[in-house]
């Protein structure tokens, strides 16, 4: 088995990508977490196999995160009853029996434990400082423990084996654990009858700078407006919001989205993934460096990326179109995250996982349903425009708009109208756009708004 993994494209350079073949075989294994059984759903365990042990007893504590995605306690318990599975896909074959499994002699390769920290990660008698599995279990005091022997430069499978297992536990920087003793957030208002059940929370004042986590469930009926130090550098994972309308307007490291419905989400420039998962009617405003979409239905991403969107299984009428909006500390939040405004890849996605019934899974939105989208809150700072711009189609969609406009303006003035049926005239005109936001659903997004000057404070506090 090689060590890496390469592809070549071909084109005035060569250019060679490569993936550690080790890390990607316990990437593709752990897709197992979210497999579906019958057997599971129908007597509530888990298929027995020829090699099953009993779980250990401190991994049976039952999580009130009933989401499979954020369920630490199930991740932990998924390596734990597969560790020995885990181990032996990374044994080098001469290490195998014929019927490829370990035996008590058997060695791990130095290389293995490095792509096993893909996994696995730890502190030192819980110190705040987390390390990679490979630099603990290489730790001259943890040698007897881990089973690394000098001489060979290599683990004993049944010792590293064995202090795995005695030291796993939960992840403290999780998501479970993050909801459960996290700092609790009242960024939405405790509203009667509408958002008893959101839980916002967050574990920055406690975790290290690469595992600060931002959770927000059950947000509903709700405009929630944020720029904060809390949210800078955090992965923020969004559940089960419906008919809100969110602004995360600070530089975050991930964003993951989840389950939400009816909703607009509007965030600062993400330095790594989007991820949008099981969402419906949903429109996402970013800038990030990586889309990645499953499971929707009738979306629509206004983005800006220098990467192909992905678009994986299980999506319905999902519609790209370019970022269309600014607010002042924009551009600042860009370079904090690395990002800038080329290459912009956002009309040029990648359906990576095609059904067999799918003719076309997204579109490009139309110039003539485009506008510019405005976000209403007071803040400082320098960027007074959109990024990189507008397409020249979309922008010339907008210029036709406002000189429609325009030539509206002027054949009213020109109309000589009284003062009466200026007042009847403008009755009127009221009407019809108060008929045009409640048909839109635009006079909720007002509706929620907060008067301007709270308005202000909430999104940059």
């Amino acid at each position: 088995m090689t060590d890496r993994l390469k592809f070549g494209f071909g084109f005035h350079r060569f250019l060679v990508l490569s993936v550690d073949t080790l890390q990607f075989l316990l990437f593709l294994y752990i897709q197992q977490l979210n497999k579906v059984s019958l057997r599971t759903s129908l007597i509530g365990e888990e298929w027995p196999s020829p090699r099953n042990r009993s779980q250990s007893p401190d991994l049976t504590e039952k999580s009130n995160c009933h989401n499979k995605n954020w369920n630490d306690y199930s991740h932990q318990a998924f390596v734990y009853d597969h560790l020995s599975d885990l181990l032996e896909l990374l044994l080098d074959p001469k290490q195998l029996t014929a019927s490829f499994h370990s035996t008590h002699s058997s060695l791990v390769s130095r290389e293995a434990v490095v792509a096993l920290s893909f996994l696995i990660e730890g502190t030192i008698s819980r110190a705040r400082k987390i390390y990679p599995l490979h630099e603990l279990a290489l730790w001259q005091p943890l040698h007897a423990d881990s089973g690394f022997s000098k001489i060979s430069k290599t683990f004993s499978f049944y010792k590293l084996e064995t202090w795995l297992r005695s030291c796993l536990t939960g992840n403290p920087f999780g998501t479970s654990a993050c909801l459960k003793s996290g700092k609790k957030l009242a960024w939405a208002h405790q509203v009667e009858g509408t958002t008893k059940r959101a839980k916002i929370a967050c574990n920055t004042h406690v975790a290290p700078r690469m595992h600060r986590l931002v959770v927000m469930s059950q947000v509903y009926k709700q405009t929630l407006a944020k720029s904060s130090d809390t949210l800078v550098g955090a992965h923020v994972k969004i559940h089960r919001c419906n008919e809100s309308f969110i602004y995360l307007l600070s530089p975050l490291r991930s964003v993951t989205i989840e389950k939400c419905r009816n909703s607009i989400f509007v965030l600062g420039p993400v330095g790594t993934t989007l991820h949008l998962h099981s969402c419906d009617n949903v429109k996402v405003i970013a800038i990030c460096h990586r889309l990645s979409i499953s499971s929707t239905t009738g979306c629509i991403f206004h983005i800006l990326t220098p990467t192909r969107p992905l678009i994986l299984s299980g999506n319905q009428t999902v519609t790209f179109a370019p970022f269309h909006t600014h607010y002042p500390m924009l551009e600042d939040h860009m370079a904090r995250t690395g990002l800038a405004t080329v290459p912009n890849y956002w009309d040029n996605p990648m359906v990576v996982c095609r059904e067999n019934s799918d003719t076309r899974v997204f579109q490009l939105l139309p110039p003539c349903e485009f506008y510019v989208f405005i976000i209403p809150f007071e803040m400082e700072g320098d960027t007074t425009e959109i990024p990189g711009g507008l397409p020249s189609v979309y922008q010339k969609a907008l210029g036709q708009r406002e000189q429609k406009i325009q030539i509206w303006q002027k054949t009213v003035k020109e109309a000589h109208l009284t003062k009466d049926q200026r007042k009847q005239f403008q009755v009127l005109v009221e009407n019809k756009f108060y008929e045009w936001l409640i048909n839109t659903g635009h006079r909720q997004q007002l509706d929620s708004l907060v008067p301007p000057a709270a308005g202000s404070k909430q999104a940059a506090g």
